[in-house]
């Protein structure tokens, strides 16, 4: 049995438009002691997994390549999707590039996480209940009421229920209950144990997925066949229908770095005091900024833009960059 870390990178961060683009999404952006997101998970497993598999697209795989470098991995299975199917094909591809019996941690590449022991001991519980045939997910102990992501409910390691993201009364609730984590996005489970389930829910996305895997060459998977598979998260397809669901609560210093809201905290909790002024943040400018008579801004700037969003409007920066798409493409590839 061997421990194989699967990296996901196939996001486009489009909540921290415009500093992630198509061409450069935001788990390659060396923002983090100039470290990128992506290097950074690589990192974080390599002494602790038998060997690293990424699961990217053919946008992004030469820069996972370089950034698995930075890492010190040379060694490492990369399978290169045509065209993003969701989180449940791009796992069931790892799974097929692994033995039945091994355990497979998944993670995206986009996350940060700063206690390290922490995630060893984390991953250490995963693992001994993977072995035991389960499929087991990581809930974040939440710190305050998040509508930005999905809760789990549980009791010990036993999930009781998955919620979508709530509004700030119901995450509130959630938070004064006691009895419910954030959901991460990370998975630990046997590949073979992951297949059976796939199968049970979702034979369409299973046989797709295979078919499409066999047909690979070098690595990337072809398009037509990539095409036929159904999109949908690992979540919908399994996590959410299975009876072998396992969670591990984890108090590792875990962010999904998904909006400039969650930079702001991450960066004040870690003392980098220079990117603020005035209770504001700037992101990404080298120009001398001043601000008058408002809080709780945030002014990102690039060489072809310039967002200036109120703190609490982080999640809707995906609504400017999907109307970029239509309108101005070239500000988002």
């Amino acid at each position: 049995m061997s421990i194989i870390h699967v990296i996901l990178s196939g996001g486009v961060g489009s909540r921290l438009w415009p500093v992630s683009r198509k061409s450069m999404p935001k788990q390659y952006i060396p923002m983090f002691g100039e470290k990128s997101l992506f290097q950074l998970t690589a990192e974080r497993s390599k002494s602790l997994v038998d060997r690293i598999l990424v699961v990217g697209n053919k946008d992004n795989y030469l820069l996972s390549q370089a950034d698995m470098m930075r890492a010190g991995v040379n060694e490492f299975t990369e399978i290169i999707e045509a065209a993003p199917r969701n989180t449940a094909a791009a796992i069931a591809f790892a799974a097929f590039a692994a033995q039945p019996g091994d355990i497979l941690l998944v993670t995206p590449s986009d996350h940060i996480i700063t206690n390290e022991a922490a995630y060893a001991a984390a991953l250490s519980e995963a693992v001994a209940l993977a072995e035991q045939g389960n499929l087991v997910t990581f809930g974040i102990t939440p710190t305050k009421p998040e509508t930005g992501y999905g809760y789990i409910e549980y009791n010990g390691n036993e999930v009781l229920s998955f919620r979508e993201k709530p509004n700030e009364q119901t995450a509130q609730n959630f938070i004064n209950s006691g009895s419910f984590l954030w959901n991460s996005g990370m998975f630990c489970f046997k590949a073979g144990i992951y297949l059976e389930e796939l199968n049970k829910f979702e034979p369409a996305i299973l046989e797709t997925s295979l078919n499409c895997y066999e047909g690979r060459l070098e690595g990337l998977l072809p398009e037509n066949e990539t095409m036929l598979i159904p999109s949908k998260s690992i979540d919908y397809a399994v996590m959410e229908r299975s009876e072998k669901i396992k969670v591990v609560q984890a108090n590792f210093g875990w962010s999904d770095l998904g909006s400039f809201e969650s930079i702001w905290e991450h960066w004040e909790g870690q003392g980098e005091i220079h990117r603020f002024k005035d209770n504001n943040c700037v992101v990404g400018s080298e120009k001398h900024v001043e601000f008058l008579g408002v809080s709780n801004i945030v002014l990102v700037e690039t060489s072809d833009a310039i967002l200036v969003l109120a703190k609490t409007s982080s999640q809707d920066v995906k609504k400017i960059y999907e109307r970029l798409e239509r309108e101005k493409p070239e500000l988002v590839n």
